[in-house]
Parts: C-alpha cells; sequence; structure tokens
C-alpha cells in the first residue's frame, strides 16, 4: 500500500505547508490597530483562497479515484457473473457427461453380458486358429512324417478347422453385438466431448475468477488512494474554514472599529457644533448689547442661525 506522500505525488498534490497557515491571536483581534488588522484580513484571506483551491483539488482527484473504483468494482462484477455463468454451463455438462457415461457403462455391461453368452471371450480367437492351422499346414507340406504322425497331424488340422469354423459362426451371429459395442462407443464419446468441455469452461471460469478477484484487488488499493485523498481534502477544508472564519472575525472588528470611529467623529462634531453654538450666543448677546461685530463674527451669526 502506497505511503501518503507517494498518493500526494503520484496526482500532483502537494502536501499542505502548515507553516504558512495564519494564526489569529485574540489579544492581536482585540488590541491591534486598524492596519494591523487590515493586514491580518488579507492575509487570512489569501490563505483561505489557497486552502480552498488545494481543497477542491483533492475533492476532485478523490471523485476520479472514487469513480475508477467503482470502474474496478463493475469490472470484478462482470467477471464473478461471466464465471458464474460458464460455472453453470460445467455444471450442465457435468450432467450430461455423468448420464452418458451411466448409460455407456449399461451398454458395456450389456456387451459383456451378450460376449458371455456367444462364449465369445471362451477358447482362442479367429486370428489365433488361422495361425496355428497354417503352422499345422506348413509342417505337413515340409517335414517328412510317418504314417502315425500323418494321420494325429490331420486330425490336428481338421480339429482347429472344426473350431474356426465354429469360432466364424458365432461372429457372423454376433451383429446385434457389434451394434451395440458401436453404439456404447459412440456414447462414451460423446461423454468425453462433454468431459472436455468441462474442463476447457471450467478453465475459462477460472480465468475470469481470477480476473475479478485482481480487480477487486485493485479496487481496493484505489479505494485506500482515494480515502487518503479524501483526509487530505478535509484537513485542508477545515483549515480553509478556519481562515475563513478568523478572516469574518477580524471583518467584524474592523466594522466595529469604524463604527466605533463614525461615533468618535460624531462626538467631535456636535461637541465642535455646540461650542460654536455657544459662542455664537455670546456674540449674540454682544450685538444686543450694542457692541459693534466685525466680519467673522457675523458670520459665526449666520452659521448658527442666529441672525
Amino acid at each position: 500500500m502506497a505511503t501518503e506522500s507517494e498518493v500526494l505525488e503520484s496526482h500532483d498534490l502537494d502536501p499542505m505547508d502548515e507553516s504558512r497557515n495564519v494564526q489569529l491571536e485574540d489579544d492581536k483581534l482585540e488590541n491591534g490597530s486598524k492596519g494591523e488588522l487590515i493586514k491580518l484580513a488579507g492575509q487570512l484571506r489569501d490563505r483561505r483562497n489557497e486552502l480552498n483551491q488545494m481543497a477542491s483539488e483533492r475533492a476532485s482527484t478523490r471523485d476520479d479515484l472514487n469513480a475508477e473504483t467503482r470502474e474496478k468494482v463493475d469490472e470484478a462484477q462482470e467477471h464473478r457473473e461471466q464465471r458464474d455463468e460458464l460455472n453453470e454451463q460445467v455444471q450442465e455438462h457435468k450432467e450430461n457427461r455423468n448420464e452418458l457415461n451411466a448409460e455407456a457403462n449399461e451398454l458395456f455391461d450389456q456387451v459383456e453380458d451378450m460376449k458371455q453368452d456367444l462364449e465369445l471371450d471362451d477358447g482362442k480367437s479367429i486370428e489365433e486358429l488361422e495361425e496355428e492351422i497354417e503352422e499345422l499346414e506348413f509342417k505337413q507340406q515340409t517335414e517328412v512324417l510317418d504314417a502315425e504322425d500323418e494321420r494325429e497331424l490331420i486330425e490336428k488340422i481338421e480339429n482347429k478347422r472344426e473350431q474356426l469354423q465354429e469360432r466364424e459362426e458365432k461372429v457372423e451371429q454376433s451383429d446385434e453385438l457389434e451394434d451395440l459395442i458401436e453404439e456404447a462407443e459412440e456414447v462414451r464419446s460423446e461423454a468425453s466431448q462433454h468431459h472436455q468441455k468441462v474442463t476447457e469452461l471450467a478453465d475459462e471460469a477460472q480465468e475470469h475468477h481470477n480476473e475479478m478477484i485482481e480487480a477487486y484487488r485493485e479496487a481496493d488499493e484505489i479505494r485506500d488512494e482515494a480515502d487518503i485523498v479524501h483526509e487530505k481534502f478535509v484537513e485542508a477544508q477545515e483549515a480553509a474554514d478556519q481562515h475563513h472564519e478568523d478572516f469574518v472575525r477580524v471583518q467584524k472588528r474592523l466594522r466595529e472599529l469604524d463604527k466605533k470611529e463614525e461615533e468618535e467623529k460624531k462626538e467631535e462634531r456636535e461637541k465642535k457644533a455646540e461650542e460654536e453654538r455657544e459662542e455664537a450666543e455670546e456674540i449674540y448677546q454682544k450685538f444686543k448689547d450694542g457692541e459693534t461685530l466685525d466680519t467673522e463674527d457675523l458670520m459665526k451669526l449666520q452659521k448658527t442661525g442666529l441672525l
């Protein structure tokens, strides 16, 4: 099984450099200057975007690996179905073979019974008798024998010829036996053909079984890679989410600072307006008392609406 680094390298995925992650400290969030917080927000945003891109790439790679896993599982399932179909055919041919072998055995038993009835297995065969007669006749023709030996030899030859004739008559009567033998051999031959199919189909089924096992093994291996990449996706996504959460906190703090600044400015404006009004009222009192006002004093009165 490949290691995490090997899996990431094989898919051109860089491991996450945690040293580049941006840390948000509570003290800096509360007491940092607006300029510091704006800079920190930019760093958090940029790192968040990098991590989201990394998570997206890893999610895409994980999805591709999961698709490959499904393809391998489908491939294994196809081999399983073909194997099972072939095994069914093997079973059918086995049954046919066994039935035919049983039929052939019965026929050959009948052949043996018929042979015993015809006594074809008793005594010598036609070929053996023909050879013995030929040898005796050759002896008669080539050897000088006295009358007694000549007579005995002729009797032997005649006896062998009678045996041969009897044997030939039995064989001539055995057409049914020959037909039975032929039928038995044909049935046995058909059984052999089914046995050959059993062997061929069983071998083919075994090949599909081996292919199925290999496809499942590859599927498990790819699934393991997908699991590793998914873990790395989660790691990058969680880091991205944390950076986004911190970015939102900084943005919220900046809005608070902006609001505070606006309130301070408003207070300053109100304070300044109050001071101007008080000054204008003093000038207006002088005006009512008959004092001479300069241009600047008149402008202050106009600004406050007292003139």
